[in-house]
């Protein structure tokens, strides 16, 4: 009897424990089902269907895969395609010289926190401000880069973001100099993370510095290359904030990328089934990546 009013209690107890734990877990969970899952159902819906919201929910037209296959017919979408894969190479850009520079901050520098601040500040700042910035630092004619090109004797430099053969590399550069801060401090907290011995057993044995740096230092931090390279990959996917601000997608579509080209459609010509067919694509290239990113880390992720 007693044993049977203890596996009661228990159950009961364990009960309880579910009931509180699910009623702390709900407003993130409820947050995640309204914010994120529900819009990605609504996304794959509406991308089967020919709508303008402003006709309201009657003036939804299903039109099967009819956007897919317009979408890959269009010019924009080819260039908008193209600009994002271009603008992939922003990542082993940053990646490179922010490890670089957290060795070199980490093993020769004084003041390393006022070094980490002076990185991090661009990360921080708005992406507003940080454009309007680099616009008129980018002025064709005006701009501080173009008078110190004109001083040292560049007669005709580059128009910047004005000119449709420089327009991408130039948000490419600003993309990198706002990234590397961040990507930096986490190299340096991977590099914290490496046990002195591994360096002092290696010195012992006679490795200069190029060889720990190749043998040591960076196979220890390949999970936070991992790690950075997966979110980073993902960001470039949704590179908007800047286009919005210097560009615009032009000149003549240069910039134009996959999420700018998603608005332009859904908020400005208001064609909501085919925005929603780009998005699909968009969810379907970041996914096929990081699957490929995550296979290919087992050769040379060291855990």
């Amino acid at each position: 009897m007693k044993s049977e009013r203890a596996k009661l209690k228990a159950g009961n107890l364990r009960r309880q424990e579910t009931i509180s734990g699910l009623l702390f877990v709900s407003p993130m969970m409820i947050g995640l089902i309204v914010l994120t899952l529900l819009p990605i159902i609504a996304t794959f819906v509406l991308s089967l269907a020919d709508w303008n919201f402003v006709q309201g929910f009657k003036g939804i037209t299903w039109i099967g895969l009819d956007n897919f296959s317009r979408l890959f017919r269009e010019d924009t979408f080819h260039i908008s395609m193209r600009n994002n894969l271009i603008f992939l190479l922003t990542v082993p850009a940053y990646l490179a010289v922010s490890m670089a520079l957290a060795i070199l901050i980490n093993k020769y520098v004084y003041m390393k926190s006022y070094f980490k601040v002076a990185f991090f500040m661009p990360y921080i700042s708005s992406v507003v401000a940080v454009a309007i910035v680099w616009q008129v630092l980018f002025h064709p004619s005006s701009g501080p880069v173009n008078q110190f090109l004109m001083s040292i004797g560049i007669d005709n430099p580059p128009k910047w973001i004005a000119d449709p053969n420089f327009a991408l590399i130039s948000v490419m550069m600003i993309s990198v100099w706002i990234s590397i801060g961040y990507n930096m401090i986490v190299y340096m907290a991977g590099l914290q993370s490496i046990p002195k011995d591994l360096y002092e057993a290696a010195e012992i044995d006679g490795a200069n510095s190029w060889v720990q740096l190749r043998h040591i230092t960076i196979p220890m931090l390949s999970p936070t290359t991992f790690f950075l390279l997966i979110t980073g990959v993902i960001s470039t996917f949704k590179a908007f904030d800047l286009i919005a601000v210097m560009t615009a997608g032009g000149p003549m579509r240069s910039t134009s990328m996959l999420v700018w080209y998603l608005y332009d459609e859904a908020f400005v010509s208001l064609r909501v089934g085919y925005a929603s067919s780009i998005a699909v694509v968009l969810f379907a290239c970041v996914l096929i990546i990081t699957g490929i990113q995550w296979v290919a880390q087992k050769k040379w992720v060291n855990y």
